[in-house]
């Protein structure tokens, strides 16, 4: 499960909301300075507990926000909120069909049509492993758990599950075994086929992959990760496409001294972008023809592990979730990944095991979810000017 991150009883949780927009000018070197508007995301029936929130998503006019609460006694259970407008917010009910799925907390979300589908997990068994599955709402609105075999996801040749893309294909769940990269394709969303030791995709005499994020394009699916190559111990980005997600072609990402990773991809204004860490921050590659560019970099290496935990699509522009080490980092890129600006934040969440940062758009609105260890909260901004 590659996600980073879990008091109060739910009354009120989150935020989120309709407002918008930036402070007057200021200058370029300066963070961009938003008016966050907050929103409260109702209590889920059931035992109360803190809410822990972690992806976000927008498709077809509605919003989604995923994730789990934990009781008094730390013990989790599956939670999501859906809305139509961004502003007023519901609990979804929840459809556990597994031990271990009425504990899973959902870590990532992608959706269709309007319709939501995440990856849940919860550490269990004798070895403490993710218990990984995933979730797809029915027609009537229900998140329902899909029953898959235990080895689909877990089992000895377990690595990680990482993020879960949708397009006109169907879905896509990124991810590695111990051969390496590997993915899982549905047509419907609920029963998944893993793709492992694919040529190109999978590890080979050239090092060892992984795969760490997918995003939908016209020609089928780009995902991006990276390899570990023989005799080395730094990691070089790598990407791949695919027409139907079973043969997979592989291109090696530019780096100027070899090293990094590709952690998160969008399409944005007819552009695929990656972006993840280098040894002197955060860089971004952009896809050119066939050809694959290093463009942008932004931010400096942290005290820490850097990580892009976050990167979608605003209108056109481009907003970025990063994590240092020190805590996380917004960033907003109007030109697809040649140039960033810092955001400020509307509130601090540093960089830890239960702590989380993800954003979700749609239209000129971004909806930013936060947990910093303690409290979960939620919230939106209209996006109509920002760095232009």
């Amino acid at each position: 499960m590659w996600t980073r991150r879990l008091g109060a009883v739910l009354g009120v949780l989150v935020v989120l909301a309709a407002g918008c927009d930036r402070v007057p000018a200021e200058p370029a070197d300066e963070p961009l300075r938003l008016r966050w508007q907050p929103l409260t995301l109702p209590a889920p029936p059931g035992v109360p507990g803190r809410p822990l929130l972690r992806d976000a998503v927008a498709c077809a006019g509605r919003w989604y926000v995923v994730g789990g609460l934990a009781d008094a006694a730390g013990e989790t259970r599956p939670a999501a909120w859906g809305s139509g407008d961004g502003v007023s917010w519901a609990a979804l009910p929840v459809s556990p069909s597994s031990f271990y799925g009425r504990q899973h907390v959902l870590y990532a979300a992608a959706c269709r049509d309007g319709r939501l589908a995440a990856l849940g997990a919860k550490n269990g068994g004798a070895h403490g492993n993710p218990r990984t599955g995933t979730w797809l709402q029915s027609p009537g609105g229900e998140l329902r758990e899909a029953l898959a075999p235990f080895e689909l996801y877990a089992g000895p040749r377990a690595v990680s599950v990482a993020r879960l893309a949708a397009g006109p294909a169907g879905w896509l769940v990124a991810g590695a075994r111990v051969d390496g990269a590997a993915v899982w394709t549905s047509p419907d969303g609920e029963r998944f086929t893993i793709r492992e030791g694919a040529p190109e995709l999978a590890g080979d005499g050239r090092g060892r992959t992984v795969a760490y994020d997918a995003v939908a394009a016209p020609t089928g699916w780009w995902v991006v990760g990276a390899v570990l190559p023989p005799g080395t111990t730094a990691l070089a980005p790598l990407a791949w496409s695919s027409a139907d997600g079973r043969a997979w072609r592989r291109v090696a990402l530019p780096a100027p001294d070899g090293r990094g990773q590709a952690q998160r991809v969008a399409s944005v204004d007819g552009a695929v972008v990656a972006v993840g860490p280098v040894r002197d921050g955060f860089g971004a590659w952009r896809l050119a023809g066939d050809e694959w560019r290093r463009v942008g970099g932004f931010g400096v290496a942290g005290p820490g592990v850097s990580s892009v935990d976050g990167l979608v699509p605003a209108g056109r522009e481009l907003v970025a979730v990063t994590a240092d080490g020190g805590g996380h980092g917004l960033w907003l890129s109007v030109d697809s990944g040649d140039s960033w600006r810092v955001m400020a934040m509307p509130g601090a969440v540093p960089d830890g095991g239960n702590t989380a940062v993800a954003v979700a758009s749609q239209g000129d609105r971004l909806l930013l979810v936060s947990d910093d260890g303690e409290t979960s909260r939620a919230w939106s901004v209209g996006l109509p000017a920002v760095g232009r």
